[in-house]
Parts: structure tokens; sequence; C-alpha cells
């Protein structure tokens, strides 16, 4: 069956075939978002049943990390290559794999190996499908569809560690990879009744000396930061080593890039004013957002003694801001332009931040809650409105590479985030339970009776973290300053000739 002609996208309604194609995206982006976080509760029952020690059992994390990071680049050229229909079926089903596998592992190197298959999909779920939803919007239509496919993004985080505790607890670990199974099954059926094809137009060839500059630095960049973090400080040779080096792969591609007529990710684009605000606002809030995302859990479970499902409903508070605030805010960069939504969600985010970092031990949990709630309207204000700024000015045969460019910028802004409060973490860990490794180590292995007079002292140290946290976004707030502050009209340089593309 052939799906429904694609509206024009210079039209303002919302219509019911552009939402069944925002209903198609929303499954597969929350599917592989959601699988980020649901296997951070698992980790402890995962070192136990394999019998790996955390600093092995550890790398099912960071190996689908680096997965995302690796082949994130790759999707603009293949949503150019092979049309965006067929590229985000196909990574849907190469997730599918992954996760199969993953739930029938039976070593945890085999684990690990299926985990990074499965990020291998999962990078390109996301960036498809914004690109599939900004052909089929336009840019008058833009922001308001982004406010749709940016709920997974912020709900992800928050709905992993809740979904994760409850299956480790009461079905099995394995679940936590199967469950993935009926619903991309269902985004794959979608998929092919909905979406319109779309003709391969390989306007370029994959710039292979690009890829073999960019891809690896990401990966060996994020790999040495994660070492970095493992170690807890700057001793480690090996993480120093790789950071260095993927670095100087991610610099020389950027030199590469500015000389290459069709590179992997155009870096010229990020000179212009609003792309580049969009990216350097889109990095510094991933920084901080994905960093916030591991801390807050480690807070409820380390200082408050909160299991890991009980940790994930408390984290909910954020959710529900999120969705207050994110349809509020699409419509509102559509009719005001994203300048203004972006800094009034950083605000929030950078209040709510502060806020955490002046509780105590014996805070309720009824004065956090607001706290939580007010990070998530900020995160609703800023996450999407500060991407679809970019989308909105560029050509439309811009618009994939764009959007990868975009995602690279997020997952490694993320990455940075997640190792750099783990090291702030580890070190103010380790000065109360000197002798362990970051401190983490010997927490977890503590008797409650024994964790309790240390209370104070571990209030103190996620409170120091939560600083940076609120730092990061307070520089983020300098490039906000220059996103659009108007009213978006059609895409720069291709308003006129919209219509005729189509």
């Amino acid at each position: 069956m052939n799906a429904a002609p694609t509206p024009r996208p210079d039209d303002d309604r919302l219509d019911p075939h552009l939402l069944r194609i925002a209903a198609v995206v929303v499954l597969g982006t929350f599917m592989s978002i959601l699988d980020t976080t649901i296997i951070n509760v698992a980790i402890r029952d995962l070192s136990h049943d394999f019998g790996a020690s955390l600093a092995t059992t550890q790398w099912i994390s960071t190996g689908y990390m680096l997965a995302l990071a690796t082949v994130i680049p790759l999707t603009g050229w293949a949503a150019d290559r092979f049309g965006t229909k067929r590229l985000y079926m196909t990574s849907i089903l190469l997730f599918l794999g992954g996760s199969a596998l993953s739930g029938a592992a039976w070593s945890m190197p085999t684990l690990i190996l299926f985990r990074v298959l499965q990020g291998l999909g999962g990078g390109m779920i996301m960036p498809a499908g914004m690109t599939i939803l900004s052909h089929a919007a336009g840019p008058r239509r833009i922001g308001r569809l982004m406010g749709i496919i940016g709920v997974p993004m912020l709900l992800g985080p928050i709905c992993g560690p809740i979904l994760g505790g409850w299956l480790v607890d009461d079905v099995s670990w394995r679940w936590i990879f199967f469950v993935n199974l009926p619903v991309g099954t269902i985004a794959l059926y979608a998929a092919r009744r909905v979406l319109a094809p779309d003709d391969p137009k390989p306007h370029h060839a994959l710039d292979w000396p690009g890829l073999l500059l960019l891809s690896p630095g990401l990966a060996i960049f994020v790999f040495g930061l994660a070492r970095i973090a493992a170690a807890g400080d700057f001793s480690a040779p090996a993480g120093d080593i790789a950071a260095i080096t993927g670095l100087a792969l991610i610099s020389a591609f950027i030199v590469h890039a500015r000389r290459h007529q069709d590179p992997l990710i155009d870096v010229r684009m990020f000179t212009r004013r609003t792309v580049g605000a969009s990216a350097l606002t889109t990095f510094l809030f991933g920084t901080a957002f994905f960093g916030m995302s591991l801390i807050l859990p480690l807070y409820f479970q380390i200082v408050r003694g909160e299991p890991a499902f009980d940790a994930g409903l408390l984290l909910a508070a954020q959710g529900i801001g999120a969705m207050f605030s994110m349809p509020l805010a699409a419509r509102m960069t559509d009719r005001i332009g994203a300048g203004k939504v972006v800094l009034t969600g950083l605000t929030c985010v950078a209040a709510g931040m502060l806020a955490l970092s002046r509780i105590e031990s014996t805070t309720p949990f009824w004065a956090i809650e607001p706290m939580l709630f007010l990070l998530g309207l900020g995160m609703g204000a800023t996450m999407m409105p500060s991407m679809s700024a970019a989308m909105s000015t560029v050509q439309r045969h811009q618009v994939a590479r764009t959007t990868s460019g975009l995602n690279v910028v997020q997952r490694v802004g993320g990455s940075m985030g997640t190792a750099l409060l783990a090291v702030v973490l580890s070190h103010q860990l380790s000065d109360i339970t000197p002798g362990a490794q970051g401190g983490l180590g010997a927490l977890r292995t503590l008797p409650p009776a024994t964790q309790a007079p240390l209370a104070s002292a571990l209030n103190a140290a996620f409170g120091h973290t939560f600083l940076w946290s609120f730092a990061i976004i307070l520089l983020a707030i300098v490039p906000a300053l220059f996103l659009p502050r108007k009213k978006s009209g059609a895409r720069t340089d291709e308003g006129a000739t919209l219509s005729a593309m189509e």
C-alpha cells in the first residue's frame, strides 16, 4: 500500500497526515532514547550475573554511547544517498537486531558487542526522523513539529530508570532489551504505511577522508573522557592520550571540512550566526542536561538511600514540567522566534540547578520536587527551540546535514557533560572515602548504617557538582542571545522557490 501524498509544507495547518508522520517518528526516537538510560539501573545485576567488575560492566553504556557518536556523522550522507524513509527503517531494523541479541547475551563481552551493534542503529534513528519531519512540515510548522518530536528526548531519560527499575526488580534484566521488539515492530509497520517514499538524490560522494577523521576522532575522544572519568582524575595515561588523539583528529577534520567541497559535515554552515548560535547553545545545554541525568539518580540513591525504582519516580517531576512547557514553547517559537523562548528556558534551568545545589540531606522531597519541575519547564523550552532555530534558516537540501551536525554536537556535549560531572563528583566522593577509586565503589558497598553519618558530606559533594551544571547553563545563555527573536519565515534563500521544489 502506497503512502498518502505528503501535504504542501507551506501550509500552516498541522493536518492529520503530518501528525501521523510525527507519530511514526516519535515511536522510533522514543525507543532509541529510552534505551540510553534504561540500562543504568541494571548495572549491578548485570555485574553479578556475569561475574564481571563494575569497571567492565560500565562499558555496556559506554560502548553504546561510542557507537552513537561514531555513526551520527554518516546520517546526513546516507539520507541523501539512500533516502530518509529507507534509512529510517534500516536504522530501526539494526537497532532491533542489536536489542534481540543483547537480551540473549551469554557473557559480558557479547553483551558489550551487541550493545555497540544496537547503538549503530540507534544513532541514526533520531536525525533521520528529524529530517523526515523537517521535509514534511516546512519552515512555518517546524517549531510545532519539533515540539512533538522533542517529547521523547526529554521523557526518555526520565522514563528509562523507572521502567528499567521495574523490569530488573520484577521481571528480568533481559527484558530491558526485549521491550524494544514490539515497539520497534509497530514503528516499522507504521513507517512502511505512512511515510511517502523519497527518491535518493546523491549529490556528492561519501567524504571518506572526513569519515576516517571525524568518526574515529569522536569515538576515541569519548573513550578518553570515559577513562578519565573512571579514574576520577587525569592520571590515567590511556585516557589522556586517547582524549588528546581524538581532539587532534577532530581538529584535523575541521581543517579538512573547510577545504572540501562536499564534507561529511559542512562546518562552514556553523559560521552562520543562527546555526552557529544554535550549535553552541545545543552543545552547552547537552553538556549540562546529560550530565545531570547521570547525577540526579545517584543523588537520590546515595544521599537519600532510595532504591532505583523510587529514584526514577522522584525524577518524574521533570517530565511533567517538560510536558507543560514543550507545546507552549513550540507555538511561541513559531510566533516570536526561538531566541526569547530559549533564554526563558535556560533561565528556568539555571534557577532549578542553583536551587538543587542549596538543598540539604534532610530537605523534604515535597520541597525538591518543585525544583525538578522547574528544571523540566526549562528543558522543554530550550532543547528543541534551539535546534529548530537553525533548521528554519537553511535550504531544503541542507536539512539532512544540518540535523546530523546538530545531533553530533548534542551527543558530544552530552558525552563530555557526563564525563565532566562524573569526574567532579568522583573527586568529591574520594575525599569522603579515601582509597576508593572515585569514591563510588566504596559507597555502593557500605551498609546503610555506615552511610547515614556521611549524609552531610555526601550532600555537599553533590551540591558542588550541581554548581558545575549551573555554571555550564550560564555559559549557554551567551550564544542563546544570538538566536533570532522574530517570527520565523521561509528558509533563507529558499522561501520563494519552496513550492517549485515540491
